[in-house]
């Protein structure tokens, strides 16, 4: 694989994690707490997308900076990687592709890897790192059957995980097992209101993959 496919990959790759990290806002009882400045990144992140488009490439490196403060202060602080982890990829998600983007995919695992080593029963993480194995291809450094587990392992710890279980639908829709991907949905549609964000993307892949 070329460089330049490479960079195109990880972008793609980087793009699905961010978007399940600023969708994976579930507190749970056995999330890690977290330094008041890696949380005030992580919320930095996940409001950017409401911002301007003007201001957002700002937030997300005002977000990035703060995630780095908070990293250098306590580097075991796993929210402070996980929020490294949801701004870089938010970031380059708003840019699109560059020169740099294989570089910043280093960075992003490298972030997601750390949050889940030190916290491993932090929801966020085990969805954001099983998610970006899911979509990578393994010439980077991705294993669908791995980031199945980490899903399934988020599950297990948050069983009313919305997110976990529209990532777990796509993995099993990606290896075939198409009902009981459908099955996933349905139970989403089931549980959360109908007009919630969680609600709109399961109906939206449910209908992809044929009701």
């Amino acid at each position: 694989m070329t460089a330049w496919r490479g960079a195109v990959t990880a972008w793609r790759a980087a793009a699905i994690a961010a978007s399940v990290a600023v969708g994976a806002v579930a507190w749970c009882a056995t999330d890690p707490p977290g330094s008041a400045t890696a949380h005030e990144s992580f919320r930095i992140c996940l409001a950017a997308r409401s911002r301007p488009e003007k201001e957002q490439r700002a937030e997300y490196d005002r977000g990035l900076a703060l995630a780095d403060k908070a990293i250098a202060a306590n580097e075991r602080d796993a929210i402070a990687h996980f929020a490294a982890f949801c701004n870089l990829g938010r970031r380059m998600q708003r840019d699109g592709i560059a020169w740099d983007t294989l570089g910043s995919y280093r960075r992003l695992r490298r972030e997601v890897d750390r949050a889940v080593e030190l916290a491993p029963t932090y929801v966020d993480a085990l969805v954001g790192k099983g998610s970006l194995l899911r979509e990578t291809p393994r010439v980077l450094g991705g294993d669908p059957v791995e980031g199945e587990r980490l899903i399934r392992a988020a599950l297990a710890i948050d069983p009313d995980f919305a997110q976990a279980h529209i990532e777990l639908a796509r993995s099993l829709a990606a290896r075939h097992a198409r009902d009981e991907a459908r099955a996933e949905l349905k139970g989403v549609l089931e549980r959360e209101p109908p007009d919630s964000g969680d609600a709109a993307e399961a109906r939206k892949l449910l209908a992809e993959l044929g009701g």
